[in-house]
């Protein structure tokens, strides 16, 4: 008779185990990380239909060399009728033609973005910056974060 060495088949409890850690980490690493992208997806997602707001104001100006207090003023429905999967509202504000996007709790329920209007010389263009308002700086996109 001989002797046969008996062949190790499957994986140990320790290689399976390292093997489970390692996917933990990784899975901790990435959702945060996912979780951040879809909340800027959602903050774009609000500028898009601020869009229409934004030209609705700059047209109003150009007409009648003032800014527009409220969203009918401005040729808009009413605030809370401009909404979207993440969107809440998107206002025409009192002063100076801003526009207030509004979010829900997909991006940080009640926090804002405010874009302002400024014109930018003498033959009337206005240009816009939307570092106002109160959405954390990580989830805008990077024309909208403050220098600061």
């Amino acid at each position: 008779m001989s002797m046969k060495k008996k062949v190790q088949a499957g994986f140990t409890l320790i290689e399976l185990m390292i093997v489970v850690a390692i996917i933990g980490i990784l899975a901790a690493i990435a959702l945060p990380a996912y979780q951040d992208y879809t909340k800027r997806a959602h903050v774009s997602e609000g500028l898009s239909l601020a869009g229409s707001a934004k030209l609705a104001v700059t047209e109003f100006y150009a007409d009648r060399g003032a800014w527009p207090t409220t969203n009918p003023a401005a040729g808009l429905p009413a605030a809370t009728d401009i909404t979207g999967n993440a969107v809440t509202s998107v206002a025409v504000g009192a002063t100076g033609g801003t526009i207030t996007i509004t979010y829900n709790a997909k991006v940080d329920n009640g926090k804002t973005i405010v874009l302002t209007p400024t014109v930018a010389d003498a033959k009337g263009s206005v240009t816009w910056t939307c570092t106002g308002g109160d959405v954390p700086s990580k989830f805008r996109p990077a024309t909208c974060r403050s220098a600061t």
